[in-house]
Formats: structure tokens, sequence, C-alpha cells
């Protein structure tokens, strides 16, 4: 059982309130007294008047109840939306603190990439950072929310040094080879070159294309060198200088044309976001969900009964207790 409005079972309990308060005449004082030989009369109206007030009672108590409007789950309906199935892989290496790109390379892909999968709400949306290591930080999963709460957090560090691109790619498309939609799409954003793992990029590729899985990917850096945060010395932050335009270009490139996706150099934040909108136009594919629940309405018996019972005891009030409204 569940409720459809719950907090109306509040203004049911103050109407029966009101109600109460009517039926004792609280604010009124009895002025009429009547002689000793009707008491016997009267006591028989004392336990009626009792008995039709707890009557009423429980109607308001029916009333509240159906103002909630309980209801059961029956079955769940079919029906048809559209959606993808999205994998991002994200570089989590050290270098993606640099701050040629402002604040840094991550904060932006973080922002941004945000931004794309609230573009998206039908989507299924997985997560998987890749640095030496790499780690599923998020199945697929259609709660935006929960997809934007992991993005959020994603920082640097914990994964080890090095950029492990292609087992970051395979680990991607195993997360993408057993959904059901027919577009799956993994988009691969990465600052460096491939310099450890068992799988070269290539290879992973492969295994997308074998499967189906188009791999957009994105290459975030400018051709500038760039300065990485290392810490805090006696001057301030220390600064690491690393080399401009160092992203493997033509390895993301074959990437993305051997799996029939497409590459992007993205050298801003502005650039950035021009491609997740470019990619925000993917096709669309439909499956059937059951999201749609059939119920079993519950709060006509209730209100039946209780209004049935409210009336019984109105008129019984009115023609034997001789009440005056």
């Amino acid at each position: 059982m569940e409720y459809k409005t719950p907090l109306y079972l509040w203004l049911g309990l103050f109407a029966g309130i009101l109600w109460a308060l009517d039926y004792w005449k609280i604010f009124l004082k009895a002025q009429l007294y009547f002689p000793q030989q009707l008491s016997g009369y009267f006591w028989f109206k004392k336990v009626l008047r009792h008995s039709l007030f707890l009557s009423g009672l429980l109607a308001w108590g029916l009333l509240s109840y159906a103002l909630m409007q309980p209801r059961k789950p029956q079955k769940f309906s079919p029906s048809n939306i559209e959606v993808n199935d999205i994998v991002l892989c994200i570089d989590v290496s050290r270098s993606m603190l640099a701050e040629d790109i402002k604040p840094n390379r991550l904060e932006v892909a973080k922002n941004r990439i945000r931004e794309f999968v609230r573009m998206r709400p039908t989507d299924r949306i997985s997560v998987v950072i890749f640095s030496e290591k790499v780690f599923t930080l998020l199945p697929l999963t259609t709660d935006p929310g929960l997809v934007d709460q992991a993005l959020s957090e994603i920082s640097i560090g914990y994964l080890g040094s090095g950029t492990n691109i292609g087992d970051g790619l395979a680990l991607s498309v195993a997360r993408a080879v057993n959904s059901e939609t027919k577009n799956k799409v993994i988009v691969l954003l990465t600052d460096g070159v491939a310099n450890v793992g068992t799988m070269t990029p290539l290879q992973a590729a492969e295994e997308a294309k074998k499967y189906g899985i188009k791999v957009y990917t994105i290459g975030l850096g400018t051709d500038d060198d760039a300065k990485i945060p290392v810490g805090n010395g006696l001057f301030g932050t220390q600064y690491q200088l690393i080399p401009g335009g160092s992203i493997d270009y033509k390895v993301l490139k074959e990437i993305s044309e051997l799996t029939g996706g497409k590459f992007y150099p993205a050298k801003s934040s502005d650039a950035l976001k021009d491609i997740m909108t470019d990619i925000q136009n993917l096709e669309k594919t439909e499956i059937k969900v059951n999201h749609q629940i059939v119920y079993d309405e519950q709060f006509y018996f209730y209100l039946f009964f209780g209004v049935s019972l409210l009336f019984v005891v109105e008129v019984l009030r009115r023609l034997l207790l001789k009440d005056i409204v």
C-alpha cells in the first residue's frame, strides 16, 4: 500500500477537530434545567450523544484516510523511451591538473561533462576513470543526480601515475557491451599519451568496433607549455612545467575513425562546451521500460463509508438529540 497525498491526513484531522468542537458546543454555556423525573430519559440521550460522537470520530477518521488516497500497485505498463547508453571514460592522470585551461583541465572537463549529462535525462550513463589503474566509478544508471554527484567528486591521485588509455577504453567497452540498446557510445577524454597498461588503445578500439560501440575521442589541452601545481614552498605554490601539444592526436583519431565516432581537439573551455553540444546530437534509439504503474485506487471505499457514516450521525443528531446547528 502507498499513499499519493499523505499530508492531506492532517487536513481531515483538523476538520474532525472542528466538528468535535461544534458537536459538544464547547464555546456555549448551558442554561436550561430539567425536572428530576426526566433524568432517565436524559441518561439515554447522554449515552446516545456519546455513541454518535464516537461514530462521528470514526467517520472523520475514514475521511482523513481517504484524503491520503491509498492505492496498491497492481502491475507495470510498458512504454517506450528514447535512450543511449553512454560511458564517460575520463583521464584522471596528474597532468589533468595543468592550468593552461582555467582553473585546470580536470575542473573544466568535469563542469562541461556535467552540463552534457543534465541535457540527457533519459540516457543511461556510466563513468570510468583511468590513470595508471582503471576504475568504474559508476555503472550504467538513469539517475542524473547520481551521475552529477559522481562527476563532481572525481579527483586526482588515487589511481597512481601514468596514462592507461588502453585499459580505460577496454573497461568502458566491457561496461557497454551487455547493454540492450542499439546505440552504445563511449566518450573518451584524455590529455596525454598512453604509457602504461596491458592493452593498447587501438586493441581496445578493435573490441569496441566488434560490438558496434562508437567512440568519440577528445584531446584536452593547449599547444603551449602548461604548469602543474606540485605543492607549497617558501614562496607559495610550486609548479612543474609540462610540454604543450603532448596529446596523442594520431591515436585518438584512429580510435574514433575505427569505431565510427569522431575526434575533437579541445583547447579551451568554450571549445569543450561546443564539442559536448555536438555529441549531444547523437542518434537515439528506443527501448521498452516498465515505468508506468497501474494502481488499484483504495480511497473510494473509505470515502464512501466515511461520508455515509457522517451523514447518519448528523441526521440522528438532529432528530433524536434535537441539536440546533
